[in-house]
């Protein structure tokens, strides 16, 4: 991870929130990883949030976490995160898990892929209908994620998301 370059992704395209997400690395590299991401988001007043750990998220008293299928409960990231916490969940392709996540006090919801991604080729698809309906059902924000870049970003503004994830467009 070169620090230099996620300062200058910051500071260039003004990111209000960045996840950690680096699910390969050993215990310690993560550690040592989020620290200075964390140190670096709040140089830049951006949020900082640790994708499916919610013990990571506390060791380093992060922002928050992004949760997906597989891990923890909503309430258990509250309840080791405090309330002040961002909490958001991965819902795919689904409005129905999006509003149980909403219910369970989730702060966002997360759908995609929007678009295909080489980040995540097997990912489930969601069309920019869905997000359409989800936004005229839910009251908190949505997340467009999959294979956004600066060319198709506008779409998933225009179907109602609130926010778009971008992982090789920013640094390709």
């Amino acid at each position: 991870m070169n620090i230099e370059t996620v300062e200058k992704i910051i500071v260039q395209h003004n990111i209000k929130l960045l996840q950690y997400r680096h699910k390969t690395a050993d215990v310690q590299t993560q550690l040592n990883e989020s620290v200075q991401l964390q140190q670096l988001c709040l140089k830049h007043h951006t949020l900082f949030i640790i994708n499916d750990d919610i013990n990571l998220a506390k060791k380093i008293s992060a922002d928050g976490v992004h949760l997906g299928k597989n891990d923890d409960s909503i309430q258990q990231a509250r309840e080791q995160l405090g309330v002040n916490a961002v909490i958001g969940v991965s819902c795919y392709n689904d409005i129905n898990l999006a509003q149980s996540a909403q219910n369970q006090g989730a702060n966002y919801v997360a759908f995609g892929a929007l678009f295909p991604s080489a980040t995540k080729p097997d990912a489930p698809q969601c069309t920019l209908n869905i997000i359409t309906q989800a936004k005229q059902q839910l009251n908190i924000p949505i997340v467009g994620i999959g294979g956004i870049d600066f060319d198709n970003q506008q779409q998933a503004f225009n179907a109602g998301c609130n926010a778009v994830a971008m992982i090789a467009a920013l640094w390709d």
